[in-house]
């Protein structure tokens, strides 16, 4: 059953026989091939650690990539903690339905958006897996991966010249995607310069590397903190600058308390800012990423 069809019912797990499962799998993988057809570029954003700004990054860089021309949208795989509707002011959207697909919303830019937030009832609303209770660590991961297999193949998203993954936390997180789309061109990671960070990320970047997908670079978030009335730098973090062997870092990005507040509000920063520190240093990832897949094209 697609992801239209049973918006309301979202998280029940079917009653299928192995056939049945094995059969629909196929099925579904194949419409998500087609669907991927028109996309030029697959990208991840990723981190093996939570609350590291991700999400933001996410949502500034796909409006940045607008912004140059690019068509752009965003998958926010993030299904348990969704926010990129709220990030790119689509969060009031409705959702247009057809028989077998969904028109994604539009937020800031013309991003296209896929997001279980637009599918809850409200923002308080948390998505609630049903199945049984043993083992239930088991089917949980293999309804997100179906989940997400039917945000891509089921949203009608055009032609795209780059999609987007916003990614949960772990880096338990990257194998079933790289498994769904084998297409992943690339994986930008984010993390904070803090020992944790640098010790949590690592393992997601070897995780990457071990799949053999390509590192695009890595992103030092709240590198520093921007103080919103003399424009001064001050550390958040006492440990020196973040570095991973043969990783090039795409951008160090201080904490802006004015350009995340803009974000959160549906304004993405960049949009706003586009010649701050932290508006430049967005360009700079875009930049990365452009280069990575056209420059290989070249």
């Amino acid at each position: 059953m697609s992801l239209v069809k049973r918006v309301r019912g979202y998280s029940e797990l079917p009653d299928s026989t192995a056939s049945d499962i094995a059969s629909q799998l196929a099925s579904k993988d194949e419409r998500l091939r087609r669907r991927l057809a028109h996309v030029s570029y697959v990208v991840a954003i990723a981190s093996g650690k939570g609350g590291v700004g991700k999400s933001v990054i996410t949502a500034n860089l796909a409006v940045c990539l607008a912004r140059s021309g690019y068509s752009v949208g965003v998958v926010d795989a993030d299904l348990n903690g969704p926010s990129m509707a709220r990030l790119l002011g689509a969060e009031s959207t409705p959702l247009r339905m057809s028989e077998d697909s969904v028109e994604p919303a539009v937020g800031v830019g013309d991003v296209k958006l896929m997001s279980m937030d637009l599918l809850l009832a409200s923002v308080e609303t948390p998505l609630d897996w049903k199945g049984p209770k043993t083992e239930s660590y088991l089917w949980r991961g293999t309804m997100e991966t179906n989940t997400l297999r039917e945000f891509i193949s089921d949203t009608e998203w055009g032609s795209l010249d780059f999609l987007i993954l916003d990614l949960p936390p772990g880096s338990d997180r990257i194998a079933p995607v790289r498994d769904l789309l084998p297409e992943l061109g690339g994986v930008v990671l984010i993390t904070l310069p803090s020992d944790i960070s640098r010790f949590v990320v690592g393992k997601a970047l070897t995780m990457v590397r071990q799949l053999d997908v390509a590192v695009i670079g890595y992103v030092e978030n709240m590198a520093g903190y921007l103080c919103p009335h003399c424009g001064e730098k001050g550390k958040l973090f006492q440990s020196e600058e973040c570095e991973f062997e043969n990783t090039p870092r795409l951008a160090t990005l201080p904490f802006d308390p004015g350009f995340g507040r803009e974000t959160e509000a549906g304004r993405p920063g960049v949009m706003q800012s586009p010649d701050s520190e932290v508006g430049l240093g967005i360009g700079a990832i875009a930049a990365a990423v452009i280069e990575h897949f056209e420059g290989e094209e070249g």
